[in-house]
This record gives structure tokens, C-alpha cells and sequence, in this order.
């Protein structure tokens, strides 16, 4: 009977002490902190420490290889330091997005405004929140892609090179958008360019406009 009345106090303590209310403000000890707690790395943070500790950390994706499915494939290395060979040679590379549907050239635009409006601006002047009329926390004015000569004489495959490798103080997005969607966002670009014509209409959804108009008439 006594061991029962210890028991029983015992079970109650223990009640007692997992349903309080109080917060508890320090976590228990952890076994494995670095398993636990995983490392939150920035994409355009300063990686250079990681090396000291034998961690190869850029974002990018590894040298050579391509993606399961990717169907989009891009020869081309990043040059080494002080090396331009491959940058000049990009030129010669075209865009293998020869159109765009309405869906996805709406996609395409919804992905430059993500990742490129916010410094070449919504409508490729360069004028984006990163500038801002020169009142942005940006030092120098992003280019502008629409209405310079230079950049609308850039071909898409060098623009291409650009966006996946980077380029002066501009990051690589290769790790943010996959190749096609770099492809497409060129197309875009091109587009606003005046460089490549609109799509049209599918032909089947053409048909189906003319037959519904036909029938109302």
C-alpha cells in the first residue's frame, strides 16, 4: 500500500509538472547541435570562410553537370579569373525559346519582375527599387535594357552567360531560375526590345474562337 501512495504521488508530480503553464524559456540539451540546427546560408553572403573549413559552398551548380529533364542545355563554362573566352564566345549562342505563349510569356514576365525588376526595373529602364532615381541604397545605376543600344545589341546568348554565371556587380541566378526560365526571360526581354516578334494565337485556340463566333451569329 505504501509503495502504491509513492507511486501515485510520483505519477501526480509528474502530471503536475508537464501540464504547467509557465513557458519554458531554455531549450534541453541537444545531443547533435550541428544535425538540429542546420546552417542558413544567403545567396550573395560572403562564403570565403567556408573554405577554411573544407566546405565548397557557391550556390552553383556543379561544373558539368545537367539536370534530370532539363532538355535545355548550356556548353558553356564561366571563364577563369582574368579569362573572357567564353563570355565572347556566348555571342553565337541563340535563344532555343523561339516563342511564347500567352501563359508563358506572362510567366516569364512574373519571373524578370522577381528576380530582375527589382534592380533593372519593371519596365527594363533601369530604374528599379535598387536605384530608384539614384535615391536607392544602389551605388551605380543598373543597366538599362530597354532604350540602350548596348544591351538591345546584346545577344540573348551572352545574355544568357550573364544571368547564369553573373557579370560585373551583377550575382548568377542560375541557382534562383532554372535554364529555361532564363531562356524565357530573355525572350521577354528581347520582346520589350522590340527584337522578336509577338506570338500569335495558337492555331487550335484560333479555330475554337472562330467556330464559337461563327455559331453566335
Amino acid at each position: 500500500m505504501k509503495k502504491l501512495s509513492i507511486l501515485l504521488t510520483a505519477v501526480s508530480a509528474l502530471l503536475i509538472v508537464a501540464c504547467s503553464s509557465e513557458v519554458k524559456r531554455k531549450p534541453g540539451s541537444i545531443y547533435m547541435p550541428d544535425m538540429a540546427n542546420s546552417r542558413a546560408y544567403e545567396t550573395y553572403a560572403d562564403h570565403s570562410n567556408l573554405k577554411d573549413k573544407n566546405i565548397n559552398y557557391n550556390n552553383q551548380p556543379v561544373a558539368g553537370t545537367v539536370s534530370k529533364g532539363e532538355t535545355y542545355v548550356y556548353h558553356l563554362v564561366k571563364d577563369a579569373n582574368g579569362d573572357t573566352a567564353n563570355y565572347f564566345a556566348s555571342r553565337l549562342v541563340e535563344n532555343p525559346v523561339t516563342s511564347l505563349n500567352a501563359d508563358e510569356l506572362k510567366e516569364a514576365e512574373r519571373q524578370y519582375l522577381i528576380n530582375c525588376g527589382i534592380c533593372h526595373g519593371e519596365k527594363l529602364d533601369g530604374n528599379g527599387p535598387l536605384w530608384k532615381g539614384g535615391e536607392g541604397p544602389y551605388p551605380a545605376k543598373p543597366a538599362t535594357l530597354v532604350g540602350d543600344a548596348k544591351y538591345e545589341a546584346m545577344t540573348a546568348g551572352t545574355m544568357f552567360y550573364s544571368i547564369t554565371y553573373g557579370r560585373n556587380l551583377m550575382g548568377a541566378y542560375a541557382s534562383q531560375l532554372t535554364p529555361k526560365q532564363r531562356w524565357d526571360i530573355i525572350h521577354y526581354i528581347k520582346l520589350k526590345q522590340g527584337k522578336v516578334a509577338a506570338a500569335a494565337a495558337p492555331a487550335a485556340t484560333a479555330a475554337v474562337v472562330a467556330d464559337s463566333t461563327k455559331a453566335t451569329k
